[in-house]
């Protein structure tokens, strides 16, 4: 719905006609109920209703399903006075339009944790000519921390019910698939990977193999496009080699599919996810941060978050067992089969100590960041997966490590940074408290007796041991850089 600014308040004034429907339909006289889409509004079942203030009136406001109304209180006037009747216009949001919503305070140098409650900020989406969207920002001014709770509280209810975390996951386990050629997403790192781990389980059910305990998943049935939209996009990034919608567009169209390896997560047997890339210690406890910031842009959250986490930077005392890569032929045809047991002649290895930040990476996780990759050693679809480690060290040395990742010199060139190339990996923290030390003033990176995960961006909290495990080729993805793309056109028919 397009909108303008009255006197820094948001008006739904321009570009087509305003619901004049009240909070209440008790409350209005039938002869004002002359249109259907008020009759509609006023039958709408109301939710909340108190007294903000928006711009510099005091507003009655009204939450009902579908929409935000606000009244300016004003004294009472005789009737048909007509600038008691503008003044007293409504004006309304539709709840459809808001994408996001935070507690608003006023802070100062010696407010430490939480600053002066102020009210509530609304995030809108607004529509303007030309099918171009805008952002933009709606305050609502309420000293009590109460009222403002329970207002806050209601509005992250709708916003959840719009949309949460693990929906693609329940629509792709209840949609039928059958007579699709593929399944595109377009988001970031977050949203393609719960597809391509929602696919890799629908292809277990359809298998008929318990999804808990997984040995040797089948490979998905449909191939999997990705449309960049995020704000890092790894995934997509590292499959085309440049962050490029219509590039990802094209190869979909173009029919370009490329097999790629995904990892299995799984703790005391159980699986938790498939996945490409994983970071615990400094990765997963920035990722904990940011995710407590949603309100803010990605951008800012991920440097407000990696601020933060440099500044109580601590290393996590931690077991690591591994098995390194065997690139012999007979080895990895064996493994290309799905044999279930390692071979004899496999020898695991295990490091233990004082770790900052342990990656383990089945691609080459490109980004804005890191353009050579986070793991510029490994690739889409080798059989191997890079796993890295960088070792308790000064904070200075640790940012030295990680600022090299933008540039072109060698970011593992650090005494306290180790590499392996692995097939499967074991970390095991060797404490239970998860980071949690209570008495800090304050905790905001796991809850108590878990660790921080980040898997392709999301969140992932474990309290014990966590094995990853490769399985070579196990999706296939629309896209790919040139050299790696068959020569022919592959269908989902061929898997």
């Amino acid at each position: 719905m397009p909108w303008r600014r009255r006197r820094n308040r948001v008006s739904a004034l321009e570009g087509g006609r305003e619901e004049e429907a009240p909070p209440e339909a008790a409350a209005v006289p039938s002869a004002l109920l002359t249109s259907p889409q008020q009759t509609e509004a006023a039958a709408e079942r109301i939710l909340l209703r108190g007294i903000f203030e928006i711009g510099r009136d005091s507003c009655d406001v009204v939450l009902s399903e579908r929409a935000l109304r606000w009244r300016p209180i004003q004294p009472e006037r005789p009737a048909g006075d007509s600038k008691y009747d503008l003044l007293c216009k409504e004006e309304f949001i539709e709840l459809k339009d808001i994408f996001s919503v935070k507690l608003k305070r006023r802070w100062s140098v010696k407010q430490q944790r939480s600053g002066t409650l102020l009210g509530i900020t609304l995030f809108i989406c607004l529509k303007k000519e030309q099918n171009k969207l805008k952002n933009s920002t709606l305050d609502l001014i309420n000293l009590s921390e109460d009222h403002c709770d329970i207002w806050f509280r209601q509005f992250k209810k709708i916003l959840a019910v719009m949309e949460y975390e693990g929906h693609a996951l329940s629509l792709l386990k209840e949609c039928e698939l059958q007579g699709f050629d593929g399944v595109v997403c377009v988001g970031g790192d977050g949203s393609a990977s719960e597809v391509a781990h929602a696919l890799l389980l629908r292809a277990q059910k359809n298998a008929g193999m318990e999804t808990d305990r997984i040995l040797i998943p089948v490979r998905a049935q449909l191939p999997l496009g990705l449309i960049p939209a995020g704000s890092t996009n790894v995934l997509a990034h590292s499959l085309h080699g440049v962050p490029h919608v219509i590039t990802a567009t094209l190869h979909i169209i173009m029919g370009h599919v490329q097999l790629v390896d995904v990892c299995t997560f799984s703790t005391a047997g159980k699986l938790l996810r498939f996945g490409f890339s994983a970071m615990f210690g400094f990765g997963g406890r920035t990722l904990a941060l940011a995710e407590k910031y949603r309100w803010m842009s990605p951008n800012q959250r991920r440097d407000f978050a990696v601020v933060k986490a440099l500044a109580k930077l601590k290393a996590e005392d931690c077991e690591i067992s591994f098995l390194p890569f065997n690139s012999s032929d007979d080895v990895q045809e064996r493994r290309a089969q799905g044999s279930p047991k390692s071979d004899c002649n496999d020898q695991w290895q295990m490091i233990q100590g004082q770790f900052l930040n342990v990656s383990i990476m089945a691609i080459p996780c490109l980004c804005s960041v890191a353009p050579r990759g986070l793991a510029p050693n490994t690739r889409l679809n080798n059989g191997s997966m890079a796993l890295i480690i960088a070792r308790n060290t000064s904070r200075p040395e640790f940012i030295k490590h990680l600022k090299r990742y933008a540039g072109v010199k060698n970011q593992f060139n650090f005494p306290f940074v180790e590499t392996y190339t692995v097939e499967e990996v074991k970390v095991h923290p060797r404490n239970n408290t998860g980071g949690y030390n209570p008495e800090e003033e304050e905790d905001e990176t796991a809850s108590e007796n878990c660790f921080p995960w980040n898997v392709d961006g999301d969140l992932m909290e474990v309290a014990s041991e966590v094995h990853i495990k490769l399985h070579p080729r196990l999706i296939s993805l629309y896209g790919g850089s040139m050299e790696e793309i068959n020569d022919s056109k592959v269908t989902s028919n061929c898997f």
